[in-house]
């Protein structure tokens, strides 16, 4: 009987996973609850206007269609039966699996304070990104109808919470905005006035870079018009604004990206989690007790492993190869590897022609990290229609500083007194 291995999750774990077993002789199901592979690093864009949904987004079907091994569903996994070995999805069918691959990711963690969601939407699904940027282009324009220069100025005042890459992507993208797109557009106020405040709690921006990197780019957001509050942690958001411990900031439109958690499904395999949620897994990736599953990505953890593996796209490409290695290995009677990340940089962009990157002791930052960042971005894309795409947009935004995907719909929330 040929084995049959199941992926949970088409994100940069499942799908690498899945491509990687293209000449295995085993039957795999792919199932993912949206359509698409969502190349998440841009999604930032996405939200700020500067691309389309369709230039970050590959349809799963499309990128696995030349694989007669492969097998999409589109649904969503409820719970895993491990005695069973079965997947159970949300309509009750179930997948019955030899090889479990688990690649769900994470969400956005608010730590406790579910009730703050609703008024700090996080960016991790493009429904995410739509929803940012309705917030964005609508609070100006509530500022156009806005007679009250206090209230006038809540709707001009944009809080980006967690200054990791998302964070700082975020902000810089937002005062660009403001004080470059937006220009001339309105009669009753001044764009340029806009304030675009980043919090984190701790006392650098981009915490997982060199201290160097993290000096440069609060260098550079600043320069752009960002204020950079460190060491400030939130306790309290609603529709006015944000709470500061006892300082309180008036502001109609809040990001998260501050916190992830694991994706949920890892809490039903009855095995140990990290305080995150995310499974804890052996050296080979496999969960332990159970050498049949394996987890990849964001959902996963990795203890002992140096340097510590992060929660980003390269470390999820890697480990989802490695687990399809290590299957083909398993069902030929060989023994499995462990996994070693290897680690070929990290970058995060500020804004036009301004970028940190760290490739090891060497570190760069400016034009030159910006081109890097660049190249890379476009290099990993998924599809040359998007790379040629994503390139046209970028070039034309850069020359004009225009962005090509500013319509919204009515929005989620109408002008509020």
């Amino acid at each position: 009987m040929t084995p049959r291995i199941v992926i949970l999750g088409c994100g940069f774990g499942g799908l690498f996973a899945a491509r990687a077993l293209h000449k295995a002789p085993v039957e795999i199901t792919v199932v993912d609850r949206t359509n698409h592979h969502l190349f998440q690093p841009l999604l930032y864009q996405v939200a700020t206007a500067g691309l389309a949904a369709p230039a970050i987004a590959e349809p799963i079907r499309r990128a696995l269609a030349g694989q007669k091994n492969v097998t999409v569903l589109y649904g969503e996994a409820q719970r895993v039966e491990v005695a069973g070995r079965n997947v159970v999805l949300e309509n009750g069918d179930e997948l019955p699996y030899d090889r479990l691959i688990l690649a769900t990711g994470a969400t956005d963690s608010y730590f406790g304070h579910d009730e703050w969601r609703a008024h700090a939407p996080g960016l991790k699904t493009l429904e995410d990104a739509f929803e940012i940027r309705q917030r964005v282009f609508l609070a100006f324009e509530h500022a156009e109808r806005e007679a009250d220069p206090v209230k006038r100025a809540a709707w001009l005042t944009f809080v980006v919470i967690g200054a990791g890459a998302t964070g700082v992507e975020m902000a810089g993208m937002l005062a660009e905005i403001a004080r470059h797109t937006l220009t001339g557009e309105f009669r009753r106020f001044d764009p340029r006035n806009t304030r675009v405040v980043l919090v984190e709690g701790m006392d650098r921006v981009l915490p997982p870079y060199a201290p160097d990197l993290s000096e440069r780019a609060r260098v550079q957001l600043e320069r752009m018009g960002v204020t950079v509050w460190l060491g400030r942690k939130v306790t309290g958001i609603d529709a006015q604004g944000v709470q500061l411990g006892g300082d309180r900031l008036e502001a109609k439109t809040v990001v998260w990206c501050a916190g992830v958690a694991a994706s949920p499904i890892g809490a039903t395999l009855g095995t140990p989690l990290a305080r995150d949620g995310r499974v804890i897994i052996e050296p080979d990736l496999t969960v332990p007790g159970h050498p049949e599953i394996q987890a990849v990505g964001d959902l996963a953890t990795l203890p002992g492993h140096e340097p510590p593996v992060p929660g980003v796209a390269p470390a999820a490409k890697q480990m989802g190869r490695h687990a399809a290695r290590n299957i083909v290995a398993a069902l030929a009677g060989h023994p499995t590897r462990p996994f070693r990340y290897r680690d070929y940089g990290q970058l995060a962009t500020i804004g036009r022609s301004s970028a940190v990157a760290m490739f090891g002791r060497v570190h760069i930052w400016g034009w030159l990290a910006w081109i890097a960042w660049l190249t890379a971005h476009i290099y990993f894309l998924i599809g040359f229609r998007n790379r040629l795409v994503v390139l046209i947009d970028w070039a034309w935004a850069y020359w004009t500083f225009e962005r090509a995907a500013r319509v919204v719909d009515k929005g989620a929330r109408p002008p509020e007194a």
